[in-house]
């Protein structure tokens, strides 16, 4: 049974240099219409894959609250309509950028029962936000979250960058403290993955982007874990850090490899044993939705072995890890039996462990997560 829904909101009002997600700059576009097909979309998904009830609702983008105040009152009013779940009972999150959050758009979002915040701050270091394209400020961010804390919202992760162009150690180390000294629920800190139709791409291209080396990216990284630990929050995935209880249900979601709806130009989902992508652009993805069809780009059939592989590299991203007992639930069958040799030999070199019924990365792991990730590739006998 489907228990998640993401919803793609694709307008922005700047590209940042570093996004390759699928977004267009707002002005210009028809948004009404596409809200309004937004929520034709999510009648006929409900009609074509029923469900229950839904635990989280992940509102993303683009920028969501780049729409304007009647725009986001009629997302809302379209999600809570339309979508099955008790916003009291579910996690309902809303990205969004510090400095475009009014008072008013707040307290929509709170009145409609979304009850978590997710901030793409990725920096404190005001020359660098320019440097990558964010237009919001440092002071915007404590402004941003203490609005949104005075309306009512508790729930706040903010998204933070490390291997940024020209990033210092002492640079990341000032951006985490002054991040942990918000005292929030959770956060989530990424490295920088420099990808094809960016601005970082063509700078990388020509020679321009001046990127920090690896083993300072590395060292980033272990810098990052030491101060979320020093600071009472728990890792639980490879970039993700909580209080007890704030884990993101939305993401947990993913990592556990389970089905979910994706809804909105772009989208992609898993329903139906289905992997499913939308149309991208704007009018490609109304066009079809005018005439009562989904706007399916792609749709792949994931077979057993994939669903395996899928099941050790977006499981192994949890701190926990993957569990020798749900496998064998979702697939009649041992996980060593299937990837015997890759553990024995990801246990070799130090960077799985098998404890208390988990295989779960250690802490070198974490480092080479790739690494590991790969050796659970390909090796499936699909015959």
């Amino acid at each position: 049974m489907i228990k998640s829904a993401y919803l793609h909101i694709p307008f922005c009002e700047h590209i940042c240099h570093y996004c390759d997600f699928n977004k267009v700059f707002l002005q210009g576009q028809p948004v009404d219409e596409y809200l309004r097909m937004m929520k034709r979309e999510m009648e006929m998904q409900l009609a074509k894959y029923p469900t229950t009830e839904l635990d989280t609702v992940f509102v993303g983008g683009g920028t969501p609250t780049s729409l304007d105040e009647k725009q986001l009152s009629f997302l809302c009013e379209a999600i809570n309509e339309t979508l099955p779940f008790d916003a009291k009972q579910a996690e309902y999150t809303f990205e969004a950028n510090p400095g475009d959050l009014s008072r008013e758009k707040l307290e929509i979002l709170f009145q409609a029962g979304v009850n978590r915040l997710s901030f793409g701050v990725q920096s404190f270091n005001d020359e660098l936000l320019k440097r990558i394209g964010r237009t919001h400020r440092a002071s915007e961010v404590y402004e941003t979250i203490q609005l949104a804390q005075d309306v009512g919202f508790t729930n706040i992760t903010i998204d933070l960058i490390y291997g940024l162009p020209g990033q210092t150690m002492e640079d990341f180390e000032d951006t985490l403290a002054k991040a942990l000294a918000l005292q929030l629920p959770h956060y989530s800190s990424y490295s920088l993955i420099v990808e094809p139709k960016t601005v970082f791409y063509n700078q990388m291209r020509k020679g321009t982007l001046n990127l920090p080396p690896q083993e300072l990216e590395a060292s980033m990284y272990e810098r990052l874990m030491e101060e979320m630990e020093r600071h009472g929050m728990q890792q639980y995935e490879i970039s993700n850090f909580n209080r007890l209880g704030f884990e993101s249900k939305h993401n947990l979601t993913y990592w556990d490899n389970k089905e979910y709806y994706g809804i909105g130009a772009g989208a992609h989902g898993y329903t139906g044993g289905k992997r499913v992508a939308n149309h991208g652009p704007v009018k490609k993805y109304i066009t079809p939705l005018l005439k009562g069809e989904l706007p399916v780009l792609d749709e792949h059939p994931v077979p057993l072995y994939e669903k395996m592989e899928e099941e050790m590299f977006l499981g192994l991203r949890k701190t926990k890890g993957v569990s020798l007992e749900t496998f064998k639930s979702k697939f009649s069958v041992e996980m060593k039996e299937i990837f015997g040799e890759s553990l024995e030999e990801q246990m070799k070199k130090g960077l799985l462990t098998i404890e208390d019924g988990f295989v779960s990365l250690t802490e070198r792991g974490k480092l080479l997560g790739n690494e590991v990730f790969q050796s659970f590739l390909g090796v499936v006998d699909t015959d």
